[in-house]
């Protein structure tokens, strides 16, 4: 799905209208899709059925009454907040205004910061500022704001967080921290970048009738990956294979007092498709491997056995490199000599960047690398921290040109890079994946999908987003507090199950 500015999505909702297309239309599909949104978002977490809309002056808080009108159908109490004189607003929304109060709806008209109170229960829409706001929030839009955030009830935005830049992600004072965002038509480049993605919660699309051959012609330097963007990817499952054909993985990873991230990464390869798993180690670790999952074949290694580990590389279908391996001048040698030896596709990761970024190395042909923030300023020779806005999105990507590579940023969110290709925006996942070892099963799991015949890009778009659906799961089960990275790992069949359907 492309990704657009507020000012895109503006010239295209203008050209719609030109040729023919109703305003009104727009926003009652606006209004109901939010609707369902609201009502899908009641029924999961069994809130009790009060809604209250904060409304603004524009079309954005007449998409709020819209969606009030529909849930009142659906037998809601719904109230709302009129935050600025009803005469000073926009005609749609006056007009959905009038239709929402006609419905049965109440409206109280702030007339003072007094008068901005919000309710203890149910949940709230946010109708106040629409995507093309910028700027700092003032009164009483400011208190309102502050008060919804500081209640406690889930807040669903209607297409963006109010006092959110649509287009650049900053925040200067008070924006809303929604639970889910109901964006409409396409979503918008400020919800990915700087502060945005700490406000818009998760994404829910909204088709409110812009003709499919607008969405076409428009430009986009972004698109966010979506289950149906996915589907396709995932490997087909061949009834007669055996297991070298459905993917053949060997990854070069653990150092001695690090047997975790080799163990991780490993067996996130067997649960993520691959058919046979081997891990090359250092010798010396037999022990702290003796409870290796049974699947596992391991195989020992000296750091002088360059020739020997670069003829076993070239066996499997894919390989990874770096989870555990230490940070060592020897390991740093090792490593120099075997990469420009590796054939097969090969996901570099973990302390295999660190030492990639010390010292310029020759890297195989078909290479993703997997860094996180931290990793990829070392890699840019860059320091810290970094905005993470779209010039620092396009030094990426003309990272992976220069280096003819696939590049997975890790966080929040994940963004690939790929030359002569947009830039791919993961939109899932949850803030309890920020765990140690996390990393080393999205390692473990792209090097599975590469030995199942996907390209470097390919892998790291599908991996990406199953391990962002399984940490999701995760959550959901265990709570963003207590989740570890083994627990991704064993969501992994909700990560796949979801694309599959």
């Amino acid at each position: 799905m492309k990704i657009v500015s507020p000012k895109q999505m503006t010239l295209l909702e203008a050209d719609a209208y030109r040729d023919g297309a109703s305003e009104e239309d727009f926003m009652e599909e606006a209004g109901s899709g939010v609707a369902l949104v609201v009502h899908e978002y009641a029924e999961l977490h069994q809130t009790d059925r009060h809604v209250f809309l904060l409304c603004g002056k524009g079309n954005n808080a007449g998409d709020a009454y819209v969606a009030g009108i529909h849930l009142l159908h659906l037998d809601y109490d719904v109230a709302a907040l009129q935050l600025t004189p009803v005469e000073d607003a926009s005609p749609l929304c006056k007009e959905n205004y009038r239709r929402f109060l006609q419905e049965g709806g109440r409206v109280q008209e702030v007339k003072s910061l007094d008068e901005v109170v919000i309710p203890d229960h149910g949940l709230i829409i946010d109708g106040i500022f629409g995507t093309g706001f910028h700027g700092t929030v003032g009164e009483p839009f400011a208190t309102a704001i502050r008060l919804a955030n500081a209640s406690g009830l889930p807040i669903i935005a209607v297409d963006i967080p109010s006092g959110l830049n649509g287009e650049t992600g900053d925040v200067e004072g008070e924006a809303i921290i929604a639970v889910e965002t109901a964006f409409l038509g396409l979503p918008k480049t400020g919800f990915f970048l700087k502060h945005g993605w700490n406000h818009v919660g998760k994404l829910r699309y909204i088709d409110f009738g812009l003709p499919r051959a607008y969405i076409d012609e428009v430009k986009a330097d972004l698109i966010m990956s979506t289950a149906d963007l996915m589907r396709p990817l995932l490997p087909p499952i061949i009834r007669n294979r055996h297991k070298y054909q459905r993917g053949y993985v060997m990854g070069l990873a653990g150092s001695s007092g690090m047997p975790g991230a080799a163990l991780l990464s490993s067996l996130a390869a067997l649960k993520g498709g691959a058919g046979m798993m081997r891990l090359l180690h250092p010798e010396g670790m037999q022990a702290e491997l003796a409870d290796a999952p049974f699947e596992l074949v391991r195989v020992a290694y000296r750091p002088g056995d360059v020739v020997q580990v670069a003829e076993l590389l070239a066996k499997p279908s894919a390989v990874y490199i770096g989870p555990g391996i230490g940070r060592t001048q020897e390991t740093k040698e090792f490593l120099q000599r075997l990469l420009p030896l590796v054939q097969k596709p090969c996901v570099i990761d973990a302390d295999a960047l660190t030492l990639i970024s010390e010292e310029k190395m020759s890297l195989p042909e078909k290479t993703l690398l997997t860094p996180h923030m931290g990793e990829m300023l070392r890699l840019l020779n860059l320091p810290a921290p970094q905005s993470l806005d779209l010039s620092f999105l396009r030094i990426c990507q003309n990272y992976a040109e220069t280096e003819k590579i696939t590049l997975l940023l890790k966080g929040g969110p994940t963004f690939i890079f790929q030359p002569d290709t947009p830039i791919q925006v993961n939109p899932v996942g949850d803030p309890g994946m920020a765990t140690a070892g996390s990393g080393d099963v999205l390692t473990g799991l792209l090097a599975a999908l590469l030995s199942q015949g996907l390209t470097p890009h390919q892998a790291a778009c599908l991996g990406a987003y199953i391990h962002g659906l399984a940490g999701e799961h995760a959550a959901m089960e265990l709570s963003s507090y207590c989740m570890t990275a083994s627990d991704i790992l064993f969501y992994f069949p909700e990560g796949f199950r979801l694309i599959e359907w």
